[in-house]
């Protein structure tokens, strides 16, 4: 019996995610509602920013409060910048914005991390406080615990989108938007809001101001990229990584090498299936509404090199490290030494920006040195024909080990655990118990083999399951939709697993 309360209560161990039956209720009636309003665009934009509101207080509580405090700067500070004729001002109103957002990402996100780092560089007992909660316990009467400082969902994405708005504002890419409520749809919509992909105010805001539009052909993309994020998250990243994946990264020494290593690459197609996976649900329930959001995927594991695989994973995170930090540090046009050490700031602010720990600096600064060797290769062996099949092999399976193995410092929970991953893949492999082991694991490394099999399936064979889905009469997506839900549900695991990068 669901209790009427509870819908408009926040519960830390029940947040609205895409793979509860809550969040699909939800969507239902917020699309008979949109049915009926759809057509009336300020009306329609005003309703949807507060089911998107609504959206970010059941799975992250009361720090939607930042959403709003984030969408009322960026906002204004727009404004401000437009409307200043003055360079030194304007760049006043960024400095502001910066300060906020950044502020905010800083305390909530690197508070830990940096006070370990100044108690270790100077020998200090600081320790982290919550002033914030102890603000509102001196002064609100609440009683939250002020030795914790909980990381607000989807933080740093909404402080990378508000932020891109206002650098684009001040280059002159985009016109400041005028009306406060649809800023704030644009920076809060609900079905990116706290995994991405982050979205440039240039793509968004112009169809706040189109007519909703929406054809058959898209409403049946729509509920194909729905299906496979919900096979790719319940039926291939939840399953490797309770049965399998998890145990081996919690105590490799209990595992064999080979075991470690199919740890790994479990946990490479895991990350991918969470993460693409969200992201197919948020395209795709994005769609429904008549908003088109950006890929934020293709195939990364396909690529030929680390160049390639980062215009392939993650791709408006890539892009957002591209444009804001990348190039405005001066890109590749002062110099080749200059070119990689821009490419070693930006990949170590990259894995910073994944979180407040010295293995995730390490791995982007490891991705930094991997597209700075990358440069130096094509300077001194540039590619002047199309490759052969077996050299495009072999650059992909170096690519993806290359990959696959920083992998490892990513998830695990701290270097000596990566430390005992790496030995035990090279000094304890243990051959000979390789057959049992298969058997043993049989389930799990046959989802993971299809796993990757379908992920370097060609895109033209993809295109035509897609296609074939796509064309099929609406009764049938229909039948197929309820089959595989109900294989999903049959199969998932008892426990929900949270998306991985909710964390970020």
């Amino acid at each position: 019996m669901i209790n009427i309360k509870d819908i408009f209560n926040y519960s830390e161990e029940n947040p609205l995610l895409f793979t509860r039956i809550y969040f699909w209720i939800f969507f239902t009636i917020l699309l008979l509602l949109y049915s009926i309003i759809y057509r009336r665009k300020a009306l329609r934009n005003v309703y949807l920013f507060l089911m998107s509101l609504f959206f970010y207080f059941k799975s992250g509580g009361y720090f939607f409060s930042l959403l709003i405090i984030s969408t009322v700067v960026d906002y204004t500070v727009g404004l401000l910048i437009h409307q200043s004729k003055s360079t030194p001002v304007r760049k006043l109103y960024v400095a502001l914005s910066l300060l906020v957002n950044l502020g905010m990402l800083a305390y909530f996100k690197y508070t830990y991390f940096l006070t370990d780092v100044f108690n270790q560089v100077f020998n200090g007992q600081v320790e982290t406080v919550n002033i914030l909660a102890r603000w509102s316990n001196n002064y609100l009467g609440s009683h939250f615990d002020i030795s914790r400082i909980i990381l607000p969902v989807g933080i740093s994405f909404f402080t990378f989108q508000t932020i891109s708005y206002t650098l684009d504002v001040y280059r002159g890419k985009v016109e400041p938007v005028r009306n406060i409520l649809d800023f704030g749809f644009y920076v809060s919509f609900f079905p990116q809001l706290v995994a991405g992909p982050i979205v440039r105010a240039a793509d968004f805001i112009p169809q706040l101001y189109r007519e909703f539009e929406l054809s058959v052909r898209e409403m049946g993309h729509a509920f194909f990229l729905i299906l496979s994020g919900l096979v790719k998250k319940m039926l291939i990243s939840d399953y490797i990584s309770i049965n399998f994946v998890d145990r081996v990264f919690s105590d490799p020494l209990a595992y064999t090498g080979f075991e470690n290593l199919m740890g790994v690459y479990g946990y490479s197609l895991q990350i991918y299936c969470d993460f693409s996976g969200y992201t197919d649900i948020a395209i795709g329930v994005g769609l429904l509404l008549g908003f088109r959001l950006p890929v934020n995927f293709n195939s990364p594991y396909k690529a030929g090199n680390i160049s390639n695989f980062w215009k392939r994973w993650h791709i408006s995170l890539s892009s957002w490290l591209r444009d804001y930090l990348y190039i405005p540090l001066g890109g590749s046009r002062k110099g080749r030494i200059r070119t990689g050490v821009n490419l070693l700031i930006t990949m170590l602010l990259g894995g910073l920006w994944h979180g407040a720990s010295l293995r995730f600096v390490i791995w982007g600064g490891l991705h930094g040195v991997g597209l700075v060797f990358h440069k130096l290769w094509l300077r001194f062996f540039p590619v002047k024909r199309k490759p052969s099949r077996l050299r495009k092999f072999l650059t992909v399976f170096l690519t993806f080990h290359f990959v696959t193995l920083l992998w490892i410092v990513f998830r695990a929970d701290n270097l000596s655990i990566a430390r005992n991953m790496v030995e035990q893949i090279l000094y304890h492999f243990s051959p000979d118990l390789i057959p049992q082991m298969i058997w043993s694991y049989k389930l799990v490394f046959s989802i993971i083999t299809a796993g990757f099999i379908i992920h370097w399936l060609p895109s033209s064979f993809k295109d035509k399951y897609r296609g074939f889905f796509i064309r099929i009469p609406l009764y049938v997506k229909i039948i197929i939709f309820i089959v595989v839900i109900i294989i999903i549900y049959q199969a998932k695991s008892s426990v929900i697993q949270p998306f991985i990068y909710f964390q970020f």
